[in-house]
């Protein structure tokens, strides 16, 4: 079956409104793995505008399913991945007057530092992932950094309407199947939602989504636990049609 990891950064944007102590962020992240999510996604970020450090801590301390850890690679962060040790990083690039993540990491223009990123984590343990444009020279760049996974960024495809669906999409599966026969594991995320999910989920070998926003504000009308269910019953529907590729750390 092709996997899905929640991401419940705004679990942490509701709570940090007040500065308090609700909405729990170890709650959620408990009904998500009761739903079946096959891991939990957070983003760290500088400015530490949602997670928290201890929210990282406590969830690898409490989690039964994978944590996944998005990440600028800036060396604070990068010391507190090393020390919590997540199962999974994903580099991602950062602005601060961002709302959202805007775009993919341009591997290629610090290909040589994040090499030792991804040596470093690899030392500890922690697999890699790049979270790329769908372009075939990012893909080159990550698997030359000794990457295990890219994430495609799936945003232009959300957003785009009429004939641009098609054409986004047409990039996402040629790119896919760019990053398969370079041996990376492929991932897909951001702007997913229930209804615009399954086109991308039927891209073959497709291993992994990461969806957040799109989760948690249908759980404000139908629950958590519902809302990652119906994303995991796409998800079902898709995974016959999925041919299953391993990564290049398995």
């Amino acid at each position: 079956m092709i996997e899905l990891g929640v991401n419940i950064d705004h679990v942490a944007t509701l709570r940090e409104a007040r500065k308090g102590l609700e909405p729990d962020v170890i709650a959620a992240a408990r009904v998500c793995e009761l739903a079946g999510a096959h891991q939990i996604t957070v983003h760290l970020r500088q400015d530490r505008r949602h997670i928290q450090d201890h929210d990282v801590a406590e969830l690898k301390e409490e989690l039964e399913v994978r944590l996944n850890l998005e990440m600028a690679a800036v060396e604070e962060i990068i010391e507190i991945a090393h020390h919590v040790q997540p199962d999974t990083v994903c580099l991602v690039p950062e602005s601060r007057e961002e709302i959202t993540t805007e775009g993919g990491l341009d591997v290629a223009a610090q290909q040589d530092y994040l090499k030792e990123v991804v040596e470093g984590m690899h030392e500890r343990g922690i697999s890699v992932s790049m979270f790329i444009d769908p372009d075939q020279h990012q893909v080159d760049a990550s698997l030359l950094t000794g990457a295990d996974y890219v994430e495609l960024h799936t945003g232009a495809y959300a957003n785009a309407v009429d004939q641009a669906v098609a054409r986004e999409l047409d990039r996402l599966r040629k790119c896919g199947e760019y990053v398969l026969e370079a041996g990376l594991g492929l991932h897909a995320g951001h702007g997913l939602t229930v209804e615009n999910l399954e086109a991308v989920a039927r891209m073959p070998g497709l291993r992994e989504v990461n969806i957040g926003h799109s989760i948690l504000a249908r759980a404000l009308f139908i629950g958590l636990e519902n809302a990652v269910s119906e994303i995991l019953e796409v998800l079902r529907e898709c995974s016959p049609h999925v041919e299953r590729r391993a990564g290049r750390r398995g």
